[in-house]
Parts: structure tokens; C-alpha cells; sequence
């Protein structure tokens, strides 16, 4: 039973005690009508009506418990002896009013207590034997950025006394005007439930099937925070942090990314997302001192002290779900590899070429912008020309609506370099959703900073970040984390 339904019962049944109250109250105003005249008669009526209604909100409660919790709940049972008792009064009172006033004297306190015994009991009945459930909803909106969740996910769905939905939501890309274009969902599934875009062990609910305004589910999980603040990329208004906060008693928001060393610009930290959270999960104590001290002092320069709640009680340190989940597949040793992929990584003999994972990122695309078009063409023909090593470019998963919406002018050159990449088919060009497939295949990270580079230092494996500002024309992949 979810919290709210358990709250609505005890508000039932105190109501039901208010009720015995004024029944109580009555009886003793008729004890002090010494003849038998109409308003005797009329009291009498609107006691048994009380009673009666006393008696359909019982049955009501108890069927609605039946529904939730199973015929036989022991709940139910002390309903039912509650009814009787009513119908035991109910008829007392009944035969009464036929009798004289003189012979209708009625023990008020007695008939009290009859029914406060009982319904005690249904009181503490649900309060101890009803347990209660956790609805909790996941609104993950990009597919290739679920590893941020799914370990609370996980821990959720394992918890016998939760309810879990993962709910893809739909956004819009945005306009190089601003304004809102194409609408993307990502959480289409087979007619067997197979999810298309996420891991198949993820069980999707549509977003049209789950009326959250009607649901409240106890606790939601965001991985967007912010709203129609974003110049590439809009989730639907009705999924806004603020209007979700109007539906449950705790909204959370999971970062989508991890901070490179354990440093977040304050811009992240003062999103509409994070400032209507009840609580922000963040990877670090470092991490949350730079998220409490933008928010003092955002809360400070507009004049709004406390305005977003106990910032040491907020914002907890517990960790990234990317972290435990990159570690989770790493002890796994388990990967799937598309067959496409397997005779460019394979050498005829079966030698296994070295992998580089080539991570394209959206901050270094918009801080180089035409740079950054020819330092992808020097990295791709540098590249070409290797026989022992194999690139696995992956772009981030919003780099295209990114160049769309806020360099336009780049679209068609970059557009243009994918295609070629692709039409010679001499490298692999990786855009699903799995981050961490890329991770453990690759034998060393070439790429632009970014948490994705956070990721990759779990493995041990080499790191070279490129310098956008300088074309590629060597040959090197060594030590562990350097420039190039």
C-alpha cells in the first residue's frame, strides 16, 4: 500500500472517531428529552443515519483494503467486527424509538466506548500490519546517459517493498532561433517489451500510460535538470523540475555526468533542476562543497537566504551511479560485440588490433568551433593511415543537435565528415547507447576531456587528451594521463 492510500485510511478512520463524537453527543441531548415528542424522534433519526453512514465508510475501507492487500487481511477482519458492533447499536437505538422516553434512557458512555474499542483496533491494524510500498519513478530522457541511474535503479527494483517504473520521457531539440523543432523518445520498446534503446533487463513504462499528476509516486528520480533552460535540447513542460515537485513529497536529481576531477562549474550547480530537488546526489565531498557554496551564493545575490532548503542535508555525497556502473561491467568482464565491429578490430589471423576510443566532445566543439572541423579531419586521416590500431569514434550523444541548434553554420562540413567516415568504413563509428561497451573494448582513451575521461581512468588504462588547437600528425599512446 503506498504511503498516501495509508494516510487517507487513518484520515478515514479518525473521521469515523468524529463521527462517534457527535453520535455520543447526541444520545445525551436525548437522555434530557423527558417525553417522547418530535425532536426526540428526529435525534433519533440522525443518530441512525450517522450509523449507517459510520458503516458504509467501514465497509468502503475495508474493501479497498481487500483490494490492495488481499482477501483475509487481518485489517479487514477488524472491520468487520466493527460493523457488527455498529449494527448492534443501530439496532438498539432502532427498537428505542418505539419505546417511551422513560423507558429509552440510553448508557451514552457505554455505547462510546463500545465503538472506540473497535475502531482502535482498525487503527492499529493499519498502522501495524499494513506495510507500506514506495512508488518511485525514473525519468531518464536520454538513453545513452541511463548508467546514471540505473545503480539506484537497481537497489530500488531489489527493495521488496518498492514499486519501480523507468519512464523515458520526450524532449525537443531546439532551433537555431531557439525555438522548439524535433521531438525525440527513446523509449520505444518491441511487441515482446524488449526496449529498443536500453539495456533489455530495464523494464520501460510509457510516458502516456503513467499519469504522474494522478500517481504522486512517493519518490522521482531526473537526470535533466533544466527545464527550458537549455539552448540544445527541451524535455516536455510537464516533466519541468517544478511542476514535478507539485506531485511527490521527494524529487531527486542524479547528475547525468561526472566531474572531472572532482571539480563542477557553478553554472551546473544552480540549475532549475537542482535548486527544486529535495535532494541532489553528487559523487564527492568535494563535489558537494562547490554545489553548497553556489547555491549560498546565488541565494545571497538574490537576496533569497534558505530559500533552497538545508543545503548540508541536500546535497549528499554518495557517489555517481556511472562510477559503480563502468566497475560493475569492468568485474564483469562481459560485453557484447556487434559483429560489424569484430572484423575491424580482428586482424585475419586473428590478432586483435589495439582499440582507441575516440571521445568527440560538445564543450570543445563549441569553444574551437572551425578548429575543431580540421582537427577531427587530421585525427581521422592520421588514423586511417595505422594498421595496428583501430579508432572507435563515439561523439557525444547530443554533439549533432548541439551543432544544429548553436553552430549552424558547421552542420553540413560536419555532417559531411561523418559520412565519409562511415562510407569508408575503415574505422567504427559508435552511436548507441552504451558508453561502457566502448570503455572496456578500447585499449586506450584519445579524446577530449570530459567525464567520460573520469569513467576511463577507473580501467588503468592509457589517457591522451587532445589539444584541439593543433592538428594531429603523430603517432602516441602512452602513459596515463597527459596531453598530447
Amino acid at each position: 500500500m503506498r504511503k498516501a492510500q495509508k494516510q487517507e485510511f487513518l484520515e478515514a478512520i479518525k473521521s469515523l472517531g468524529e463521527a462517534h463524537e457527535e453520535i455520543k453527543e447526541e444520545l445525551n441531548q436525548i437522555n434530557d428529552i423527558s417525553k417522547q415528542n418530535i425532536q426526540r424522534v428526529q435525534k433519533m433519526s440522525d443518530i441512525l443515519r450517522m450509523l449507517c453512514e459510520c458503516q458504509e465508510l467501514a465497509v468502503a475501507l475495508g474493501e479497498n483494503i481487500e483490494r490492495l492487500e488481499g482477501e483475509g487481511h487481518v485489517t479487514v477482519t477488524a472491520i468487520e467486527l466493527y460493523c457488527e458492533t455498529i449494527y448492534e447499536v443501530y439496532t438498539e437505538i432502532d427498537k428505542a424509538s418505539d419505546r417511551s422516553a422513560e423507558e429509552s434512557i440510553f448508557n451514552e458512555n457505554k455505547i462510546f466506548k463500545m465503538l472506540k474499542k473497535q475502531l482502535v483496533k482498525i487503527e492499529n491494524s493499519v498502522k501495524n500490519d499494513i506495510a507500506v510500498r514506495r512508488e518511485i519513478v525514473f525519468l531518464p530522457y536520454k538513453a545513452a546517459m541511463w548508467d546514471s541511474m540505473e545503480s539506484v535503479w537497481m537497489a530500488a527494483k531489489n527493495d521488496e517493498n518498492c514499486d519501480v517504473y523507468v519512464i523515458p520521457i520526450p524532449y525537443y531539440e531546439r532551433k537555431a532561433d531557439g525555438s522548439l523543432g524535433d521531438m525525440h523518445y527513446e523509449g520505444t520498446v518491441l511487441p515482446d517489451g524488449t526496449p529498443v534503446e536500453y539495456p533489455d533487463y530495464v523494464l520501460i513504462t510509457d510516458w502516456q500510460s503513467y499519469k504522474i499528476a494522478e500517481r504522486k509516486p512517493d519518490i522521482i528520480y531526473i537526470q535533466n535538470p533544466y527545464d527550458d533552460w537549455n539552448l540544445v535540447t527541451c524535455v516536455y513542460p510537464q516533466y519541468f523540475s517544478n511542476e514535478l515537485k507539485k506531485h511527490t513529497d521527494m524529487l531527486v536529481y542524479l547528475p547525468y555526468f561526472v566531474g572531472i576531477n572532482d571539480h563542477v562549474d557553478e553554472h551546473f550547480c544552480t540549475t532549475p533542476g537542482v535548486m527544486n530537488a529535495d535532494k541532489v546526489i553528487v559523487q564527492s565531498e568535494d563535489v558537494k562543497r562547490i554545489y553548497v557554496e553556489s547555491i549560498r551564493k546565488f541565494e545571497k545575490e538574490n537576496n533569497c537566504k534558505g530559500a533552497f532548503g538545508d543545503l548540508d542535508k541536500k546535497i549528499l555525497p554518495l557517489g555517481s551511479p556511472k562510477l559503480d556502473r563502468i566497475q560493475r561491467v569492468i568485474d564483469s568482464g562481459k560485453i557484447e560485440i556487434p559483429e560489424e565491429w569484430k572484423s575491424k578490430i580482428y586482424k585475419s589471423n586473428g590478432e586483435k588490433k589495439k582499440v582507441i576510443l575516440y571521445n568527440t566532445t560538445i564543450d570543445a566543439l563549441l569553444k574551437h568551433s572551425e578548429t575543431y572541423m580540421d582537427k577531427l579531419k587530421s585525427v581521422l586521416a592520421l588514423f586511417y593511415q595505422e594498421t595496428e590500431f583501430v579508432l572507435l569514434w563515439r561523439p557525444h550523444p547530443l554533439l549533432v543537435t548541439t551543432i544544429k541548434s548553436m553552430r549552424p553554420d558547421l552542420y553540413q562540413e560536419y555532417q559531411e565528415i561523418v559520412k565519409n567516415y562511415k562510407e569508408e568504413d575503415w574505422g567504427i563509428y559508435d552511436e548507441t547507447a552504451d558508453i561502457d561497451r566502448a570503455i572496456v573494448l578500447s585499449d586506450a582513451y584519445y579524446g577530449d576531456g570530459s567525464s567520460v575521461v573520469e569513467l576511463y581512468k577507473v580501467t588503468g588504462k592509457p589517457i591522451m587528451i587532445q589539444r584541439c588547437e593543433e592538428l594531429s600528425g603523430q603517432r602516441a599512446c602512452e602513459g596515463n594521463i597527459h596531453e598530447e
